[in-house]
């Protein structure tokens, strides 16, 4: 029995297929595949049941993928403990990040970071919040990059910045002729939003009250911001965009830019860990860049 026959079971209950496993793992399909077949032969039993599809665990097989996800999740954290007490920012170190964070804010630090600490070896994943607390969870993922919301507590959230939310408003839009938007204002029928279950969109309706865009959803019911911004951009409709996007903006986008009235709705972006995180070193040095890239292009 190995690890990598443990990250191998892993791989393809995670993903109920030998073809999707094997190129997560970074191998053949059939090397995948005899591995498995030899630690079963090992335990003497069937882990996965291979006549249905997608693949899926037997009863035995759930028992030993559980086990088999602690013993991973305990040699990884031996090996952090050794980086740490060497101060050292080797390993690897997997970040889960919003995706209506993720464009605005990782060009600003993570190409640097790289060139300057070659020996990092930084991963960055887009998920959703309640996916990325599950993939903290379980060990997939080292932190998450997120808005703070009710629901972290069983986790450590360490303040990164707080932002704005801006409104972004066709030329043709009743609200482009004023200079601050009120929630109040926000009755036009094309308000265009994410869908339900990005907490971004949550926070919105949540701060500013509105109501569901009822006509923006039936005629785009995906998307995402920068999508929405192209629409707007070609006369239809308002968005919103956070505070840090303004910074990557053309003169002429940043004229369909309005802020809000005060208060001005705002959202506090935290980095996640769980209660049991080890290496405060690599976190540490993330808090500190991220910080130092970020105040100058957010208004006090």
């Amino acid at each position: 029995m190995t690890l990598q026959q443990l990250e191998y079971i892993l791989a393809l209950d995670k993903y109920g297929n030998f073809a999707k496993a094997a190129f997560y793992c970074d191998v053949t399909q059939p090397t995948l595949s005899l591995m498995i077949q030899k630690l079963e032969a090992e335990l003497g039993l069937k882990i996965f049941d291979r006549r249905r599809q997608p693949v899926v665990a037997t009863r035995a097989g759930r028992a030993v993928i559980s086990q088999a996800r602690e013993v991973l999740f305990q040699t990884r954290r031996l090996k952090e403990i050794a980086e740490e007490e060497k101060d050292s920012l080797c390993g690897a170190f997997t970040i889960g990040v919003l995706p209506t964070i993720a464009p605005y804010l990782i060009p600003h630090f993570f190409p640097q970071l790289m060139k300057e600490h070659p020996e990092m070896d930084l991963r960055i994943v887009e998920l959703k919040t309640a996916n990325m607390k599950r993939a903290l969870a379980e060990g997939d993922i080292d932190a998450g990059i997120l808005a703070k919301i009710d629901g972290l507590d069983a986790f450590k959230c360490v303040p990164l910045y707080k932002e704005r939310f801006l409104a972004y408003v066709a030329e043709g839009d009743p609200l482009f002729a004023k200079e601050r938007v009120k929630p109040t204002d926000l009755n036009s029928e094309f308000l265009w939003m994410l869908d339900e279950g990005h907490c971004f969109r949550d926070q919105l309706v949540k701060i500013c009250q509105l109501k569901s865009a009822s006509v923006s959803k039936k005629a785009y019911t995906l998307g995402s911001i920068e999508t929405f911004m192209r629409i707007v951009e070609n006369g239809k409709g308002v968005t919103f965009i956070p505070e840090l996007a303004y910074s990557q903006l053309r003169e002429e986008q940043r004229r369909l830019v309005r802020p809000f009235a005060i208060p001005e709705p705002r959202r506090e972006i935290v980095m996640m860990v769980t209660q049991e995180f080890i290496r405060h070193k690599v976190l540490n040095l993330l808090v500190e860049r991220i910080g130092t890239v970020v105040k100058p292009l957010l208004r006090p």
